[in-house]
């Protein structure tokens, strides 16, 4: 079977953009990434694209069609294809599109993702969001993806005698790192004390533990090795990929903070790629909310249950010896959520070709990716390297 490289990327900037519809963030960056690869429209095998909510946002279905139609495409006869897996979305369509070129099926593919949030604000907007929970057995009765972090976070948070500064260490490294990213929704850093004294969402939450809504599209380049060596293309390898399910109820769960999927998401990537969690350069986590960036980094296998509050403080900063969200993550990058997977594939392209500038991860050869649907119901995990 083909190895598979990413040749090319593009995002949009994230944020509140009114002045851009749905259609025109897909567009924006799908042809940046096409530009970026050095392709034409002839040489796309297949188009997979990337939503959570567009259905229930935008009242707009067919994206894939969508997609293919306003970035001209649609006269080539090229398949378009929407892949939905809740909050994973991105990285669901990234496995996807690099299956069907490991299968030998294609041999480019592009694959992209997006989100227009800020179409709807306050109520409607979190009833919206919080489909992403269990409808019948959580939602309905009130929870939302906020009060749901907010459980585990008091439980975990207990249960290891973990401090607030420590989930505080999670927005302030996002946000420093943002500072250095040009496309990412907060650009401003903050102190702890900002973040702890930030407003109450749901308690222990504040409003620095909680990634904003988010518009913005991300979009990467996929091609075969054959075509690769055929076309002298400088791609970076997707090394393995990999994808696990829990349970869609946290009360179902055996326990509420730990994410089974992305432990065995984990266990598979790492087993394909051959590769050993010291050799991981940098990884990119699904920080939704700050708790969930410290059980990541357990579940993931890079510390043990209860002990990531020893390595946030140093560790994880850009010069540390395990840098987390050279992008700024979700909470400062922006939480865009059917294209966050794909900007974190654009972000370890970027960071693996040496192109990252001030927020440049030094000696970067492996880079993690983990893309989470809602409390962790689903994981995908890629591994890529040069």
């Amino acid at each position: 079977m083909s190895d598979v490289y990413i040749i090319g990327a593009g995002e949009t900037k994230y944020g509140e953009l009114w002045n851009k519809s749905l259609r025109n963030l897909a567009v924006e960056a799908g042809l940046k990434a096409i530009e970026d690869a050095g392709i034409y429209s002839k040489d796309i095998d297949a188009i997979y694209g990337a939503n959570g909510l567009a259905g229930t946002i935008n009242e707009q279905e067919n994206i894939g069609a969508l997609i293919a139609d306003f970035s001209g495409l649609s006269n080539e006869g090229i398949p378009a294809i929407r892949i939905e897996a809740s909050t994973a979305s991105g990285a669901a369509a990234l496995r996807e599109a690099y299956l069907s070129i490991k299968s030998g099926e294609y041999n480019v593919v592009v694959v992209g993702g997006v989100e227009k949030m800020t179409d709807l604000h306050g109520s409607d907007i979190v009833n919206k969001m919080s489909s992403i929970l269990d409808r019948e057995w959580e939602a309905f009765y009130g929870a939302t993806p906020a009060s749901m972090a907010a459980i585990i976070a008091r439980k975990y948070m207990h249960d290891f005698n973990v401090e607030k500064e420590a989930l505080a260490m999670i927005p302030v490294n996002d946000h420093n790192n943002a500072s250095k990213n040009p496309d990412a929704q907060y650009r401003n850093k903050i102190t702890v004390e900002q973040a702890l004294n930030s407003t109450p969402v749901a308690d222990p939450l504040n409003l620095m533990d909680c990634s904003p809504v988010s518009d913005g599209a991300a979009a990467v380049v996929l091609a075969s090795e054959d075509y690769v060596k055929k076309n002298g293309k400088d791609g970076i390898r997707i090394l393995s990929s990999a994808i696990a399910e829990d349970y869609l109820s946290v009360g179902s769960r055996e326990s509420i903070y730990t994410f089974n999927s992305a432990r065995l998401a984990a266990e598979k990537a790492f087993m394909r790629s051959g590769l050993k969690r010291d050799d991981i350069s940098f990884i990119e986590l699904h920080d939704s909310f700050s708790i969930y960036a410290l059980i990541e980094l357990e579940d993931l296998g890079f510390v043990e249950k209860g002990h990531a509050k020893d390595i946030v403080y140093n560790d994880i900063k850009l010069d540390g010896s395990l840098p987390v969200n050279p992008s700024g993550g979700l909470k400062a990058k922006g939480d865009p959520y059917g294209a966050v997977g794909i900007g974190q594939a654009v972000e370890a392209y970027i960071q693996l070709k040496e192109k990252a500038g001030e927020r440049q991860v030094k000696g970067a050869k492996y880079a993690l990716l983990h893309n989470m649907a809602g409390t962790g119901a689903s994981s995908v995990v890629h591994i890529l390297g040069i």
